[in-house]
């Protein structure tokens, strides 16, 4: 069947809901995409493209599913990283599916990774940017579950948009691909190992796909091959893919660890977030090196056999378990005062955040420090240049949160210099994907020093998303940095 008998019902010069259909941009394994033009009165001012599924003898439904699951998902996402859906329907006259959205100016990733290998700072700019499109849609309850470059367009501004939503799972409407029994397990090159099990409820399954995209374009080369069968794909569910530096030396040890933290076999034992992933990229020098950085090689063979062992032993995941839900915020940041170590806040501020990191045992600190910016000039001590108050607060902070006891890979710690704390913490909040600010805030006491006295309201009143204030109980006393008070820490949230 040539390609004018597959998509005959949809072709250049029809006309369709009143959309006028231009030449094929492309063609798929389900469907085609058009350029059209809308009717004047409904015209939305950008241009336009019809998505169609191929249809009539010889097709196979999983276009039609696919095509209704986009149908009903993607209208419902908001935001720079999906595409402007402006009609979904059927023409129920002559039986025609289509759906037209905006048209995406930009670069395909696939492009991308044509030239790879990359600079390790492209791979990062690029993976954070991809990551920041995931954290949107799973923050929407929606799974993508088919990323690979082909689905991925980068804007001129930086901001990837994601494409191609028919094999994705919302958590709030049916599953039609479970449902009907569909595989639909993505592309074999990026498919996570929880996929290959016929599950499709963790956001987790995005995460390795970003992790085989990274790995792409780290080494020029996919982590799994593109296997052409079930049996070849399932490898995956125990084995480790050689490490990145193996293939490319220039690979540096801390985008190793991302790239191999995402592609953990177990979605246990990945990043809890596409956030996490985003923060991590964006902060290499915050990366917490483990054993994934030092690995040179591949795995040899009885630690392969040792793994492949284990897995057949393993119990069916609880699929419940991993479903969208937000046990805990994933990223929280919290601002410490390191100028003033003796303000009586402090005290409060470590019970309470204590307390909220304790809710959720995946959740990532951020701990900011905004320290006013430097005379002009330096002065002959460590303590009036730039490095040496920059390190003087890190180890501040590094003391502030030390009871916590967290491992490295729970924390970060970042010293800014700025004239405004709370526009760079609603700064530092947005690009982050940070779910709750922890800050203190002016107490009963007259003796008030410090920006706390400002920021509380100013970030309170703009944050992109919930503010936990600490005030200081009227009996607390001035506390010294590193010592949390065991009482009432006087907190209240605004949302």
């Amino acid at each position: 069947m040539n390609n004018t008998e597959r998509i005959r019902r949809v072709a250049p010069g029809a006309v369709i809901d009143g959309y006028c259909v231009g030449d094929r941009l492309h063609e798929g394994g389900t469907g085609a995409i058009f350029r059209v033009t809308a009717p004047p009165e409904r015209d939305p001012g950008f241009p336009l493209v019809m998505k169609a599924p191929f249809m009539g003898p010889g097709q196979s439904t999983l276009g039609i599913d696919s095509f209704e699951t986009e149908q009903t998902i993607l209208p419902r996402l908001v935001g720079p990283h999906v595409p402007r859906v402006v009609h979904s329907g059927e023409d129920s006259a002559e039986g025609r599916y289509c759906m037209v959205m905006e048209w995406i100016d930009g670069q395909g990733l696939a492009e991308l990774t044509a030239a790879a290998p990359l600079a390790a700072e492209s791979v990062a700019r690029i993976g954070a940017a991809l990551a920041d499109a995931l954290q949107s849609i799973h923050s929407q309850k929606v799974i993508h579950l088919d990323i690979k470059p082909e689905n991925v367009i980068v804007r001129p501004d930086g901001v990837a948009v994601l494409l191609d939503f028919g094999f994705a799972h919302h958590a709030l409407y049916p599953d039609l691909l479970a449902e009907e029994q569909q595989f639909a397990a993505g592309s074999a090159a990026y498919v996570s190992p929880e996929q290959l099990q016929d599950d499709r409820s963790d956001p987790r399954s995005d995460v390795f796909a970003l992790g085989a995209v990274l790995y792409e374009l780290a080494t020029g080369t996919v982590p799994f091959g593109r296997p052409e069968t079930l049996t070849g794909m399932r490898d995956r569910l125990w084995r480790m893919p050689a490490a990145p530096r193996a293939i490319n030396p220039d690979v540096p040890p801390w985008l190793q660890e991302v790239i191999l933290h995402c592609l953990e076999p177990k979605a246990e034992a990945r990043y809890a977030s596409a956030a996490h992933v985003a923060l991590d990229l964006r902060h290499p020098e915050q990366v917490a090196l483990s054993e994934r950085a030092e690995r040179v090689g591949t795995q040899g063979f009885f630690g392969q056999l040792a793994q492949w062992s284990r897995k057949r032993r393993e119990k069916p995941r609880d699929r419940e378990s991993a479903r969208l839900r937000a046990p805990g915020p994933a990223i929280v940041l919290v601002a410490v005062d390191t100028e003033h170590p003796d303000d009586e806040r402090h005290s409060p501020l470590q019970v309470a955040t204590r307390q909220i990191i304790s809710c959720d045992p995946h959740c990532r600190l951020m701990c900011v420090s905004v320290i006013r910016s430097a005379r002009v000039g330096e002065g002959p001590e460590d303590t009036e240049t730039s490095t040496g108050r920059h390190v003087e607060h890190k180890t501040r902070l590094r003391h502030w949160v030390a009871p916590f006891k967290l491992a490295p890979s729970r924390v970060s710690l970042h010293v800014v210099e700025a004239v405004n704390a709370a526009d760079t913490l609603l700064e530092l909040a947005r690009a982050n994907h940070v779910s709750l600010i922890v800050l203190g805030a002016p107490g009963p006491s007259t003796k008030t020093f410090g920006w706390w006295r400002s920021a509380a309201s100013t970030v309170t009143a703009n944050a992109p998303c919930s503010v936990h204030v600490v005030r200081v109980p009227e009996r607390a006393s001035s506390r010294a940095l590193s010592t949390p008070a065991a009482g009432d820490a006087g907190s209240v949230s605004a949302d």
